[in-house]
């Protein structure tokens, strides 16, 4: 691994990490305040984090948008797949560091949130245990969505110096769309993490067969067809 991958892959690692880490939180206490906890730390903290390592990495934080980059023809192989290792390993990080520090049997928490209110931030809805491969449909269009904006306000430069807000700003309104009825993941690495941590994997399959579909779907699409240049100024 070159120096300047190692830095990117890091960046990645730890930009995933802080992702996770504040997406989960912000689910524990959902049920209490609602899905526009969660809807505004994840673009919230997702605005801050492309600010942040985005001269660095490109600020990717998702394996399904780095496949999509990578179908896309954004971005070679070898990049993409130690991106997404980087990044599954700081999710998974990040929940079991969010669980050591809210355990589940903490007086304080469980008094807060109520004895069945109480989650590891696991991006599951309504549709989860009864309609799982609909959720997975509903988490592929989702995820088309982010990847779209990826592509065209980041990818191709169309927002400029706002494309981290336009990025913030579609993943927020997923969730908003999608919270209650998938968790709105858009982020296989938001779905490994957290799962792992609560000991349940029983949606899994369905949920990255979704989220990655979408991502490819996206990256063929605005990789290939919509393809932005200076002849569409």
């Amino acid at each position: 691994m070159t120096d300047q991958l190692y830095r990117e892959s890091l960046a990645e690692l730890i930009g995933t990490f802080v992702l996770v880490f504040v997406g989960s939180a912000a689910v524990v206490v959902a049920p209490v305040f609602g899905v526009v906890v969660p809807a505004l730390a994840h673009g919230l903290i997702l605005v801050g984090l492309i600010y942040t390592y985005g001269h660095i990495s490109g600020a990717q934080f998702n394996p399904a948008v780095t496949l999509g980059l990578w179908v896309g023809g954004q971005q070679d192989a070898r990049k993409s797949i130690t991106f997404m290792i980087a990044q599954f390993v700081g999710g998974i990080v990040a929940a079991l560091v969010l669980v050591a520090a809210l355990p589940q049997d903490n007086p304080g928490l469980v008094s807060f949130l109520g004895e069945n209110a109480y989650n590891f931030g696991q991006t599951t809805g309504f549709l989860t245990e009864n309609a799982v491969w609909t959720a997975a449909l509903y988490e592929a269009i989702l995820t088309f969505f982010l990847v779209s904006a990826v592509f065209q306000a980041a990818a191709y430069g169309r927002a400029g110096k706002l494309a981290g807000v336009a990025i913030g700003l579609t993943l927020a309104a997923s969730i908003f769309a999608g919270g209650p009825a998938t968790g709105a993941s858009l982020n296989p690495a938001r779905t490994l993490g957290p799962a792992l941590a609560a000991g349940d994997t029983s949606y899994l399959i369905p949920y990255l067969i979704g989220i990655f579909g979408g991502g490819i779907v996206g990256g063929l699409l605005h990789g290939n067809i919509l393809v932005s240049d200076a002849s569409d100024e």
